[in-house]
């Protein structure tokens, strides 16, 4: 039977320390209210990830880690779109494109991403499918887990502070009239020139981010940094309906009873000895 459960009462975290610790095989599946993914694990290594809205093949990846160039990348989708992972990078490494070590790199890259960003999901429902592998046209890469739940660990900490400095990415930036410093005078990397130049009233905090193909947590890192240089201001988007009078505002959820702490504790518990069983 595979292992069911919540992400409000098991994070994503402890799930990745349970598979290390019982080496299990198998791909662990989480959806999300607004997205999905997959990862896969062999003897407790990570080996491959997937979310579900993305194109997670490797003319997609290479293209994402700067490997290939866009008009490489366009030629390839139209005239290889039927060849398979393995087939295209075999092809690629024999005419000199990339070498072996540039692929192993960009796919290892693009499975701790997926890894890291699901490392911040909340919400969601997840099961492990014991047994169950990636195709075998996928290139899989073998991941030690110990460092990724130290390093998981470490960014979910820097998620919930920046999530606590910006709460809302439906607001907007605008620049500060009298900045501490002078843009042209800092060393910004290409990322966040491309926020900067879609700062505007107008834009929300969460469409510069979709503009520019940037997670939750990279645009709340730039935006944070931009704050801090004291280039910036967060204000509410131009158009967008105020916010509701006091007392009217959706009320928060109250804290867990000891009751339900204890429930909690519990289901952890079980859900441990059942993946220890699997």
């Amino acid at each position: 039977m595979a292992l069911k459960g919540n992400l409000r009462d098991f994070s994503t975290t402890q799930l990745l320390n349970l598979i290390n610790l019982a080496k299990k095989t198998g791909t662990l599946v989480v959806e999300g209210p607004n997205q999905a993914a997959q990862l896969a694990f062999r003897n407790g290594k990570l080996i491959y990830g997937q979310l579900a809205q993305e194109d997670g093949n490797l003319t997609s990846i290479l293209h994402k880690a700067g490997k290939l160039n866009d008009e490489q990348a366009r030629v390839l989708r139209e005239r290889a779109a039927r060849s398979t992972d393995k087939e295209l990078g075999l092809l690629l490494i024999n005419a000199g494109y990339v070498s072996q070590t540039d692929i192993l790199l960009s796919i290892r890259a693009h499975v701790l991403d997926i890894v890291y960003r699901l490392i911040t999901w909340v919400e969601g429902l997840f099961r492990f499918e014991q047994g169950v592998m990636p195709s075998e046209d996928r290139i899989t890469v073998p991941i030690e887990l110990e460092n990724v739940i130290i390093e998981g660990a470490r960014r979910m900490r820097e998620w919930e502070r920046l999530v606590e400095e910006l709460p809302s990415l439906d607001m907007a930036l605008k620049f500060t009239e009298h900045p501490n410093v002078n843009i042209r005078d800092m060393k910004l990397s290409v990322e966040e020139w491309r926020v900067v130049s879609f700062i505007n009233p107008k834009n929300s905090m969460k469409a510069i981010a979709k503009q520019n193909n940037l997670t939750d947590l990279e645009i709340r890192r730039i935006v944070y940094g931009l704050l801090q240089a004291g280039l910036v201001e967060v204000i509410r988007p131009e158009g967008a309906p105020r916010p509701l009078p006091f007392g009217l505002s959706p009320r928060k959820p109250s804290p867990p009873t000891p009751a339900e702490k204890t429930a909690a504790r519990g289901l952890v518990n079980r859900l441990i000895a059942r993946i220890r069983s699997l």
